[in-house]
């Protein structure tokens, strides 16, 4: 049994972060869910922009053909994306099929849309309306706007994956949202039992710049003040998570949710994103093993999903332990002046500025791809006619 599988017997979903037409096309990914090593997979533009650079599938063979067809950059990249999307949840479609919280799929709405509440929710409906499949999650991020939009969609009966949450009001904003959104679908009419949403909660990039913090803290201090310092890296994300599970489980407790799950309401689970380990110090499952529970996703970078299944540990229900004494890392923390919530805050807006310029990144590599080609095929067309 690998470990993954033994996560999922525990209540926790081993997802994997990334998809390219290469896992598609090579069997990857359908060996890794035949074997029980993952139960789901998101993607971002970064991600994408990776594979699609890379190559790592027929990106280019697409790219020509599109090209030939008369699409521009954008047409492209949303033509390869929602390709790969629907490719990967046909791979899931069993396994959904056999438990709904599983087999799931995600793509993002364009990060430019990140602060325009009308526009998100009019992409989000035209990906989720395209693709027309059960078990595809549209990821909307959690800013303000965001919100607003993951309300609307939730209402609607669209189902979200909540991303860029760095802090507690993050995720409380989050998981009242979806609340709100299950109500409005409730009262008009709506089925509750087939919308889902999980709230994408992030982890390393909290403690890589928590800890840049504490270094620069730590040069000021001596004695056993620097060595208190020194001591609380690489605990911030962990702590931070420990605290939202706490939260998650207190919302998802309340008579008022109680009354949405009489009518067939899921829960919106805690997702941990961004934990593959990055700083070479730290355990390459750190943010694996320390956050594993009921009712909670982690999705992992493809390096670190080989660890899991190499030499991964079930350590026991590790998010519901330790609760005290994450609080007062986060406590310890504020008494030397880094406040996570906002780090939280700064790490959001960092993570839209950079997944915006993914985005423009891939389209530019999409368009210089999509010169060549037509100059390429101009090329063949002079050639044939002289």
């Amino acid at each position: 049994m690998t470990t993954s599988i033994a996560y999922r017997k525990r209540g926790q979903a081993v997802w994997l972060d990334s998809i390219s037409s290469r896992m598609i096309e090579t069997g990857a990914l359908a060996g890794w869910i035949s074997s029980g090593a993952i139960y789901g997979v998101t993607s971002n533009p970064t991600i994408f922009g990776q594979a699609i650079e890379k190559n790592e599938g027929d990106y280019t063979a697409r790219i020509d053909d599109l090209t030939a067809r008369g699409k521009d950059a954008f047409q492209i990249y949303d033509e390869l994306t929602r390709r790969d999307i629907a490719d990967g949840a046909a791979l899931f479609a069993n396994l959904h099929r056999e438990s709904p919280e599983d087999g799931w799929i995600s793509l993002e709405v364009l990060p430019e849309l990140a602060f325009d509440v009308e526009r998100t929710v009019a992409e989000a409906r035209r990906l989720h309306d395209a693709l027309g499949r059960p078990n595809v999650f549209i990821k909307v991020p959690s800013t303000p706007a965001g919100c607003v939009a993951v309300r609307k969609l939730i209402g609607q009966g669209v189902s979200v994956n909540v991303t860029l949450m760095f802090n507690r009001k993050h995720y409380q904003d989050v998981a009242h949202a979806y609340l709100d959104g299950l109500e409005d679908l409730v009262n008009a009419g709506g089925d509750p039992r087939k919308v889902h949403s999980v709230a994408s909660f992030f982890v390393s990039r909290v403690d890589t710049l928590v800890d840049k913090l504490l270094e620069e803290k730590a040069r000021s201090l001596t004695g056993a003040a620097h060595e208190h310092a020194e001591g609380l890296r690489g605990k911030a994300g962990i702590a931070n998570c420990k605290v939202v599970y706490q939260d998650f489980l207190e919302l998802f407790a309340t008579p008022r949710f109680a009354a949405l799950k009489a009518k067939g309401a899921w829960l919106q689970r805690p997702l941990w994103a961004s934990t593959g380990t990055k700083n070479p110090a730290y355990s390459d499952l750190l943010y694996v093993e320390s956050l594993l529970g009921p009712d909670t996703v982690n999705t992992l970078p493809e390096k670190t999903l080989n660890a899991l299944l190499d030499h991964g540990r079930d350590l026991g229900d590790t998010v519901l332990s330790g609760v005290d004494e994450a609080r007062k890392v986060l406590s310890d923390l504020r008494e030397l002046g880094i406040d996570v919530e906002a780090v939280g805050e700064k790490l959001q807006g960092d993570g839209v500025v950079a997944f915006a310029r993914s985005y423009d990144d891939l389209l530019k590599v999409i368009e210089e791809r999509r010169k060549a080609s037509l100059l390429e095929s101009a090329k063949t067309q002079k050639i044939r006619t002289t």
